[in-house]
């Protein structure tokens, strides 16, 4: 069982910056497709970011040139950086994996998760 944990998350004004990280229980970023997804009360979760095995990269159109996912696998460890942060990107941010190197962009289809981590901001 993989258990993800998010840190990072706060409070800042538009504008600003912040680093989310996830830290893996288990050696996952090298064989997994690797998300972050957020979610507002009432709302879907809906995809933010995704990279897989081989480092390719997808963002969603409403944080394309501002967010940039990464990770280290030596340390097992995914980023989610994020820059220019704008208020509708307030919500509570999650890590996933997905058991297969083939990515997606569907919240079903990724079969681990964090407890997720509140990112704030304010205009």
């Amino acid at each position: 069982q993989v258990q993800l944990v998010e840190s990072g998350g706060g409070s800042v004004q538009a504008g600003g910056s912040l680093r989310l990280s996830c830290a893996a229980s288990e050696y996952t970023y090298s064989m997994y497709c690797m998300g972050w997804f957020r979610q507002t009360p009432g709302k879907e979760r809906e995809w933010v970011a995704v990279i897989d095995p081989n480092d390719r990269t997808a963002y969603a159109n409403s944080v394309k040139g501002r967010f940039t996912i990464s990770k280290d696998n030596a340390k097992n460890t995914l980023y989610l950086r994020m820059n220019s942060l704008k208020p509708e990107d307030t919500a509570m941010y999650y890590c996933a994996a997905r058991g297969d190197e083939h990515c997606s962009t569907v919240a079903s289809l990724f079969n681990y998760w964090g407890q997720g981590t509140q990112v704030t901001v304010s205009s």
